[in-house]
């Protein structure tokens, strides 16, 4: 399990969860899986795009209940380890291209482990480390613990 070194530019979600190491990964990358848990309801994922790889792409376009779509949010796996770890950024696109920070965005690297417990499940670990702290309290204002949670339990209903 990674721990913040940086609190002051870092968000940590850590939860346990009846989920396997691999059920976990395929949630983050599957394509067709993602859509379906990946932003609290009534929010939706209307396009979505995976390549798990590092230099992959990974994309998605999230629909509001009214029906608004946000802009597309695209970032980049920089390491992809199944089914235990994964690390994607916002801040490069595919291939590793550097990307103009949108005028609301902040940048940021999340780094995921999914972790086997000898009692069953996974200890789900999410390591979100910003570039500035205004970045980090743009993302703690915009409801991090509480939409992470949701989300992830979203998919762990869809295993259910």
């Amino acid at each position: 399990m990674q721990s913040t070194d940086r609190p002051d530019l870092d968000l940590e979600l850590t939860v346990d969860v009846p989920l396997t190491p691999e059920q976990l990964f395929a949630g983050w990358t599957n394509p067709q899986m993602l859509p379906k848990w990946f932003c609290p309801r009534p929010w939706q994922v209307v396009e979505c795009e995976i390549d798990p790889r590092p230099g992959g792409v990974f994309a998605n376009v999230m629909q509001s209940p009214e029906g608004v779509r946000l802009p597309r949010n695209e970032g980049c796996f920089l390491l992809v380890e199944p089914p235990h770890r994964i690390i994607w950024t916002g801040v490069l696109s595919r291939g590793f291209r550097p990307q103009a920070q949108k005028e609301l965005d902040f940048g940021f690297v999340c780094d995921l482990s999914f972790t086997a417990l000898q009692t069953g499940g996974s200890r789900f670990n999410a390591l979100v480390m910003h570039s500035d702290a205004e970045g980090k309290a743009k993302h703690e204002q915009m409801g991090f613990d509480q939409g992470w949670r949701i989300a992830l339990s979203q998919l762990v209903e869809l295993y259910g």
